[in-house]
């Protein structure tokens, strides 16, 4: 005679375990997917942010873009903190001009990997500013740019 037993066999037991473990693992892949792209999100928001930062700064400094000898010091200047900026002694406009790059190429390193920024004038009516922000994504292949097209 047969006694009849209930319960689960121990294949049926193991197909749920592997079941269970796949959804598991998609789960899984769902929350790193979901972690970077928040992180793809902060860095375009910073990029964004900084780009406002910029020209910020160049609307507050507009002496450093003479009109009529094509110079512009937020163009070309490479940076550099001036003490006579650092006071209320005052400083010119081409020293402000290579404090704001400084100070702000150092927030960008500091908040974007592999930060690198440009800014391009052309003289006219109104005066085009094109300020770049380009970082790397980690993880992606290739640079992401954020281009901010500002006219004074």
């Amino acid at each position: 005679m047969r006694m009849q037993s209930s319960g689960f066999t121990l294949v049926e037991v193991l197909v749920a375990l592997v079941i269970f473990a796949v959804g598991l693992l998609g789960i899984a892949a769902l929350h790193i997917e979901s972690l970077n792209a928040g992180r793809t999100a902060l860095n375009r928001t910073q990029a964004v942010a900084l780009a406002s930062d910029l020209a910020d700064r160049i609307r507050a400094n507009r002496e450093a873009c003479t009109v009529g000898t094509a110079v512009c010091e937020y163009e070309s200047a490479t940076g550099a903190v001036t003490a006579a900026c650092e006071n209320t002694t005052g400083c010119t406009p081409a020293e402000l001009a290579a404090t704001d790059v400084f100070r702000w190429r150092a927030i960008g390193a500091a908040q974007l990997p592999g930060f690198d920024a440009a800014v391009n004038w052309t003289e006219g009516t109104p005066n085009l500013y094109l300020i770049t922000v380009e970082w790397i994504e980690p993880g992606a292949g290739d640079n992401n740019v954020y281009e901010l097209r500002l006219q004074i």
